[in-house]
């Protein structure tokens, strides 16, 4: 798969709707979120799931220094107080043990998932406790750049379309991003890309 952040897709998304040629023009381009497929950038995106990227930097750094080496073997040898002194909640420590263990059972083999169709793919991550549409998503999108993904439920997303379009109810906003197909990943990228700048992150 391309990345994401190309300039032709770029200008096709222009094409499409003028709210990214404004985007772009406060703040030029988005970067290229592009991270490495696997356990760690999985493990990562769980840890940010409904709190701020710098809590969920700030919790992974605390793990991974405790950690010999961040792999699904290092995760299952800590205990749950382990797991509370580097700030990880009980109920992420459970979601990361779980895909510790999919990883080592052979349940789901990530390096095999970028062959597979994207349906397949949500199938088998969601079938994963702790994963659901936002953690595959941003798997989807990040890891696998795959080009044509709405992360619904991103809170960012959800605000930022609410200031600069006219889509306000989720059924409106949803509806409003089909228009941006097939380069619906590149326009949330845009849309992050704003929400962060506007706020200096």
């Amino acid at each position: 798969m391309a990345n994401i952040v190309n300039q032709n897709d770029i200008n096709q998304l222009f094409e499409l709707d003028e709210v990214f040629r404004k985007i772009n023009a406060l703040y030029g381009p988005p970067p290229d979120w592009q991270r490495p497929e696997g356990f760690v950038f999985l493990a990562r995106i769980i840890l940010e799931q409904q709190v701020s990227l710098q809590s969920a930097n700030a919790h992974y750094n605390k793990l991974n220094a405790y950690l010999s080496e961040f792999t699904p073997v290092e995760i299952l040898k800590l205990s749950d107080e382990e797991m509370r002194d580097c700030q990880i909640s009980k109920q992420k420590s459970t979601y990361l043990r779980e895909l510790s263990t999919a990883i080592l059972t052979s349940k789901i083999k990530l390096e095999s998932l970028r062959s597979l169709p994207e349906h397949e793919i949500r199938l088998r991550l969601k079938s994963l406790k702790g994963i659901g549409d936002w953690t595959t998503n941003i798997y989807l999108m990040f890891c696998l750049q795959a080009k044509d993904i709405f992360p619904t439920g991103d809170i960012a997303i959800i605000n930022t379309m609410k200031e600069l379009t006219p889509a306000v109810t989720h059924t409106e906003i949803y509806a409003f991003a089909d228009r941006w197909k097939p380069y619906r990943s590149l326009a949330s990228y845009f849309l992050w890309h704003y929400y962060l700048r506007k706020r200096n992150r």
